[in-house]
């Protein structure tokens, strides 16, 4: 009981001179409860299973317009070693494990390096996968901001952002903000309950840090009555993430090159203003300084600020890679019009590998099969080379014979 009245002492949640006393102005229903947080995982759940059924049923037809089609990929000859190895030590072997298995499987170097691509490249993810999770993430993204916006829009903390802090922290919590709370503390729960099975990228400890920064900002800012500030990091980070679900979707179809390019160059100069420019100028500022004219800073005080921090840290992490894909679009456009979507180390590697593939495809396991035609040309290459000398040598036999008499 100690350890539970230390954890919700006023002196962490509350400025100084503010007691939870205070706080019992407002009506039940007014009033941001601990409790309520409790309703995110049966949400968390819910999400998981609607987004089944939205894969299961929406997503398909949706994919269907777009001309979403999946790659013909050529799987790996059996070998049960080799697929004891991928699945139980290493899918991608040192050179001295590629030496072991050599001497275990009877194959050349080559041939299993081979192997272990196109093995991985049976893992990957293939377009109607990534396209329904992009589908998704779309439909509530674009829901949650239309909510947002409609409940925000008429505040006057949306204009002016000293309102935040007006009266803090007795402020009266409207229904339409714990809902729009409770629905994003749910959604981002289940992205981090499917996060062992969705689509791996290449930032995925990153996206595990942000869902768990997220949902600890959410839950203390609730419990801490900072609302108005919350809906309205929400908001802006929903704003970015629309026009970027967006744009891999129409990537993955096919027929609409202009329109993924037009949806990326707006996502970029979108996510570049808002979480470089207005994220860091008007919400951390309102947090850190703003706020100082109503308060004295204390623990939560300090602690909401560090995630307001570490969520910028992965904005500028974020901003680097959307860099990276600018200077490739660029680069692309002059070239050969090539895109390149930011997905896993194992994508990006067989992408860059494709030729090689290729060539693997049709050169080390089509060598076993046309082993006999092979030698059967040396043989005919090696007769004829004989010949020809041997008429050759004839040739000048005879002529020097001819010289000598």
């Amino acid at each position: 009981m100690d350890l539970l009245s230390d954890v919700w002492s006023q002196d962490y949640w509350l400025p100084p001179g503010v007691t939870w006393k205070d706080m019992e102005q407002l009506a039940d229903s007014d009033q941001p409860q601990p409790q309520d947080l409790l309703i995110a995982l049966p949400l968390a759940l819910g999400f998981v299973g609607l987004r089944c059924i939205f894969e299961r049923f929406f997503a398909p037809p949706m994919g269907r317009c777009l001309g979403v089609k999946n790659r013909l990929q050529m799987t790996a000859p059996p070998s049960p070693k080799l697929e004891s190895f991928y699945t139980k030590q290493s899918r991608q072997p040192t050179q001295s494990e590629i030496v072991a298995l050599m001497s275990l499987c009877g194959k050349t170097q080559r041939q299993i390096e081979t192997w272990f691509r196109l093995r991985r490249n049976q893992d990957r993810p293939c377009q109607t996968k990534k396209f329904g999770e992009a589908a998704w993430r779309f439909f509530f993204y674009i829901t949650a901001f239309m909510a947002g916006l409609a409940c925000l829009i008429d505040k006057p903390w949306f204009w002016d952002r000293r309102e935040c802090w007006r009266q803090y922290p007795v402020q009266p919590m409207e229904r339409a903000h714990y809902w729009y709370y409770m629905l994003e503390l749910g959604f981002y729960g289940s992205l981090l309950l499917r996060i062992s099975v969705d689509i791996k990228r290449k930032d995925f400890r990153e996206q595990v840090i942000h869902h768990l920064a997220t949902i600890f900002l959410l839950s203390f800012s609730y419990c801490a009555n900072y609302i108005r500030i919350g809906t309205l990091v929400m908001l802006l980070h929903d704003s970015s993430d629309i026009l970027l679900e967006s744009a891999k979707m129409f990537n993955y179809g096919t027929g609409w090159r202009k329109t993924c390019d037009m949806l990326f160059v707006v996502f970029a100069v979108v996510f570049l203003v808002t979480r470089l420019v207005i994220f860091p100028s008007k919400i951390i500022h309102t947090t850190l300084v703003l706020s100082m004219e109503v308060f004295e800073p204390f623990v939560g005080y300090y602690f909401f600020n560090v995630l307001l921090m570490v969520l910028q840290a992965l904005h500028i992490f974020w901003a680097g890679l959307i860099l990276r894909m600018v200077y490739k679009f660029l680069k692309g456009k002059l070239e050969k019009d090539e895109r390149s979507d930011e997905e896993s180390e194992v994508e990006e590697e067989e992408e860059d590998k494709g030729g090689e593939e290729s060539a693997d495809q049709e050169g080390d396991y089509s060598w076993e099969r046309s082993k006999d035609t092979l030698n059967s040309k040396l043989s005919m290459l090696t007769n004829s080379c004989v010949l020809n000398n041997l008429t050759n040598h004839r040739a000048s036999v005879a002529d020097r014979m001819r010289k000598a008499q």
